[in-house]
């Protein structure tokens, strides 16, 4: 199946504006998506014929289920070996359903997995399964207005205020544009999870996202004409966090603005414990040399007033980390965010803090209230990533090389 390149929409543009054709031709542009790593087995189903494409470039037909298995070196498709390294599934203008190998499923994947029409995931265009290492990648690549309808109603709820709806969607197809952009040496762009921005293929698309979606087509943040590195949280909390804070990425337009628009959001303020050994343990898997925790205390802030540094004392000297290697160790769902101060230090830990997230760039429950108070998509955009504008993705050019 062939897609046409950012340089052929460059050139129907550019036609468009020769001929006074106004807006550029829309052409689909297909972004990569990992939906999961080291797979040893997947099933997948389809309400039509599954074509599948070998290493050498041989298709035939399926009408019954499929299942990818890897045993040692061989690839097999419903028990039968397979030539070369990778396969490509596609089902025509049908979906392909997917039965995703579980966290909790081991080493090898979905293990004994029921096909449960509630447990597969739907998606369009093709998926390819690619062998690296030992396990496959399973990859689905989709065109991008798809993949923005899978992308907002796994991040925000579909419930919220339409302007909010056309917030996110403009936000997720300017990340995922900007990973592609500088993706062409990797398997992949965009992974379908917080790595990236969470997609679940078709799961959550009703008819308000294909609205925003629709509404707002091929629009991108741009800053000098390129693609920026649109990056959102849940709940800010206070001010918006610079990125060279987070990432040390100096970018014009991540720098921290006023946000206390997100005080509703159910993320606002928090508690957290965790035990002292798990984060001993944690740490040492990290690759930090750390003995028995005694203390351990903010000894540097950012300019929003997130923590920036702990000092770490313990029974083997001292370490400095920093507040996200901290969520790292722990998880980015037992803390929330570096906005915190630090209780009590027993045999557990107890933080208290506000809002979720890295903080940098769009505040996801602010832009909800600011939404809700009448401000239109592209102001709220603008606030949150100041000195950018919207452009068609058609007359983007490519964005500068991260720096780190």
């Amino acid at each position: 199946m062939a897609f046409q390149t950012l340089g052929h929409l460059r050139c129907l543009a550019l036609l468009g504006a020769v001929l006074g054709l106004g807006a550029p031709v829309e052409a689909a542009e297909s972004i990569r998506v990992l939906m999961a790593s080291d797979v040893h087995r997947l099933d997948v189903r389809a309400d039509s014929v599954v074509w599948v494409t070998d290493g050498q470039s041989r298709s035939q037909p399926f009408k019954a289920a499929l299942r990818i298995e890897l045993r040692g070196a061989a690839l097999l498709l419903n028990g039968t070996k397979v030539a070369g390294e990778q396969i490509t599934l596609r089902a025509g203008d049908h979906d392909l359903k997917l039965w995703l190998p579980r966290v909790s499923g081991g080493a090898h994947g979905a293990g004994s997995q029921s096909l449960d029409e509630r447990g597969a995931v739907h998606v369009s265009g093709l998926v390819h399964l690619v062998r690296r290492g030992k396990g496959l990648l399973v990859i689905n690549q989709v065109d991008l207005e798809e993949y923005v309808k899978g992308v907002v109603p796994a991040e925000v709820n579909s419930a919220w205020h339409t302007e909010m709806l056309k917030v996110q969607a403009v936000a997720a197809r300017t990340y995922a544009l900007y990973q592609h952009m500088l993706s062409a040496s990797r398997d992949y762009d965009v992974a379908a999870s917080i790595q990236d921005q969470v997609y679940r293929g078709r799961q959550g698309v009703d008819a308000r996202v294909q609205e925003a979606v629709e509404s707002t087509r091929g629009l991108v943040v741009t800053h000098e004409g390129a693609p920026i590195y649109a990056a959102f949280s849940s709940t800010a909390a206070g001010i918006t966090e610079d990125a060279m804070v987070v990432w040390s990425k100096d970018l014009p337009y991540l720098k921290g603005v006023e946000c206390p628009f997100d005080v509703e959001s159910p993320y606002y303020q928090w508690k957290a414990s965790f035990r002292v050994t798990t984060l001993e343990r944690n740490l040492r898997h990290q690759g930090f040399a750390v003995g028995t925790i005694a203390t351990m205390t903010p000894v540097g802030f950012s300019r929003a007033g997130r923590v920036a540094k702990l000092r770490i004392l313990h029974s083997k000297g001292e370490l400095i980390v920093r507040g996200e290697d901290l969520r790292k160790a722990i998880g980015y769902t037992v803390v929330p965010s570096t906005q915190f101060t630090i209780e009590s230090i027993g045999q557990d830990i107890v933080l208290a803090g506000y809002g979720a997230g890295h903080a940098v760039g769009l505040c996801q429950w602010g832009a909800k209230e600011l939404a809700e108070l009448g401000y239109s998509f592209p102001s709220i955009l603008r606030y949150y990533y100041p000195g950018t504008e919207l452009q068609n993705v058609a007359l983007t050019k490519m964005p500068p090389a991260p720096t780190s």
